[in-house]
């Protein structure tokens, strides 16, 4: 009995000298952060030390009932990991470092929001709503409502003040370190939407108004018209030469009616048709948004980067269906998604903004 109560002993001890506790300013007073530089635990992602961020006085406005400044008090605390990349304006990406950070979730930042959309006679559902969150120095980020509210995976999108370096243990690099709070996109891979010290979030519909038809039945639409910036930029008939379909199994189910089906789903990605004639740049990246509308006037928003910018796989489809059937000839099936509401039937039109 002596023997295993030292042993216990020693095993405690053991951790202790291995745990560097941290107290991290700003913290709450019985918060500490463990620095488990011994790497006795089997997380990768606290080994290193956490570093504050300074973030300013964040607003939120728009087409809200409650604007005002964001108490981030009140809110839980998420973690995402990023291996942060940018583009190289000489061309290629350009690899920064590998990070966790700690921070407040869009998710829970904008939950009790009270929307009121300024096309909301047109259209009441909040899937073509937008958010916008722009820095003093006039740098722009830009995110479907889908993306914050939609997910399989939640809380992907932070407004982070805390960062640690994920350092790896043979090369010991030690990435540099942002000065600045930031948002973070979890989902990206290249992390052009990483803007530093966000200062106002702003909520907003699509700036596109369209026919209505509730119940339209049968629905067909025999091409998807494109438009980028307002003006025509070519239409979709078919799927292009040489693509192969994919296929996508799913639970299908929506935020109204449930359990749709559980088929699979077979097309071509979107961002592979709508690449050719779109360039990939920062600017597209950061603040580039699109609107995707059916025959029936049904529509939905998706920021560039979900379509274009994943770093996990969950792409967007382009499906096609028999001639003349009902909800042809394209749907859009959103692998990223966990509610269904997304999956638009019969598209008409895509437009994409910057």
């Amino acid at each position: 009995m002596k023997r295993s109560l030292t042993l216990l002993l020693f095993f405690v001890f053991f951790i202790s000298c291995n745990q560097s506790p941290q107290s991290v300013t700003g913290m709450h007073e019985s918060e500490i952060q463990f620095i488990d530089s011994g790497e006795v635990t089997n997380d990768f992602y606290d080994n290193t030390e956490t570093f504050n961020l300074p973030l300013p006085e964040l607003t939120v406005g728009g087409e809200i009932g409650n604007p005002g400044k964001v108490d981030f008090s009140s809110l839980s605390r998420h973690s995402v990991i990023v291996k942060e990349t940018v583009l190289d304006p000489e061309g290629g990406d350009r690899f920064v470092g590998a990070y966790r950070y700690d921070g407040y979730s869009l998710f829970d930042i904008l939950k009790n929001i009270k929307v009121q959309k300024s096309n909301s006679e047109e259209f009441n559902s909040v899937i073509d709503l937008f958010v916008e969150i722009e820095n003093a120095s006039g740098e722009k980020a830009v995110f479907s409502w889908g993306e914050i509210y939609y997910p399989n995976d939640l809380h992907e999108i932070l407004i982070a003040d805390r960062v640690s370096r994920i350092v790896p243990s043979k090369t010991n690099d030690l990435w540099t370190l942002p000065a600045d709070g930031r948002i973070v996109a979890g989902s990206d891979l290249i992390t052009e939407r990483n803007i530093s010290s966000p200062v106002r979030i702003t909520i907003r519909s699509f700036p596109k108004s369209f026919t209505v038809a509730q119940g339209l039945s049968p629905m067909f639409s025999k091409q998807i018209a494109l438009f980028v910036n307002g003006s025509p930029a070519g239409a979709i008939t078919g799927y292009p030469a040489g693509m192969h379909e994919i296929t996508f199994n799913t639970i299908f189910y929506g935020r109204g009616r449930g359990i749709h089906s559980t088929e699979p789903f077979s097309g071509i990605m979107l961002k592979d048709v709508l690449s050719p004639d779109i360039p990939v740049n920062r600017d597209n990246l950061r603040s580039g948004i699109m609107c995707i509308a059916a025959e029936d006037g049904y529509r939905c928003t998706a920021s560039f980067s979900e379509i274009f910018n994943r770093n996990d796989q969950q792409e967007f489809l382009l499906v096609k269906t028999e001639p003349g059937e009902d909800g042809g000839l394209f749907r859009i099936f959103p692998a990223c998604d966990f509610f269904s509401d997304r999956a638009i039937k019969s598209v008409k039109e895509i437009h994409l903004g910057f």
